[in-house]
Parts: C-alpha cells; structure tokens; sequence
C-alpha cells in the first residue's frame, strides 16, 4: 500500500469552501472512481486553522496514476472546480507526500 498526505491550505476565508467541495462532489466523484479515502482532518490545535488534510490510499502508484487521471479529466469534476472557483481561487497551495508503512506500523 501507498499512503499519500495531502495538505491544502485555503485562500483566507476559503476553508468553508474547500470543505464544502470536497463534502458535496468530490468525495462522491472520487468513490465513482475507486479512489480510497483514509481520513480527512482539520486542525484544531496548531500553527495553521486554514488547512484540509487527508489522506488517500493506493494499491500502487500505477494505481494511484490510472485513477487519478480518470479523476481530473473527469466532466463532472472539471465543471464542479471550475464553479467553486467562480469567484477566484480556494486553495492557495497544495503539498503531497507519498508514504510507504514502516515494518512495525499498524497501517501496511
């Protein structure tokens, strides 16, 4: 398994936005397409309240670009970002990193 930590921090005010999105149509847009979702967090206590973290799941990274690519060209996605950002950008940078489980890790 693959593990990949995504971080979006939000456009000041955006946060609302980004949740709703993901919420309302990306979560649905991504389990039409297979991809697993492991969790997602905001936080509570820490040096930045206007980040979405999550983390997505993937057999393989072949895995990972066969379905991400059926995601982002997907019609349904392409037109749902294009109207959440109707009134300018909600994300206003984006980290990810791929994880591979430790030999003692609960998560393999």
């Amino acid at each position: 398994m693959i593990y990949e930590l995504r971080i979006y921090t939000a456009m000041p005010g955006r946060l609302p936005d980004v949740l709703a999105r993901f919420r309302d149509h990306t979560v649905d847009i991504w389990n039409r397409h297979g991809i697993r979702q492991l969790g997602y967090w905001t936080t509570a206590v820490g040096p930045d309240s206007n980040v979405l973290t999550y983390m997505l799941v993937w057999d393989s990274m072949a895995d990972r670009e066969t379905k991400w690519g059926q995601f982002v060209t997907d019609p349904e996605w392409i037109q749902v970002r294009q109207a959440s950002e109707s009134s300018g950008p909600i994300v206003a940078r984006m980290d990810n990193s791929f994880l591979a489980p430790t030999s003692f890790s609960p998560l393999k």
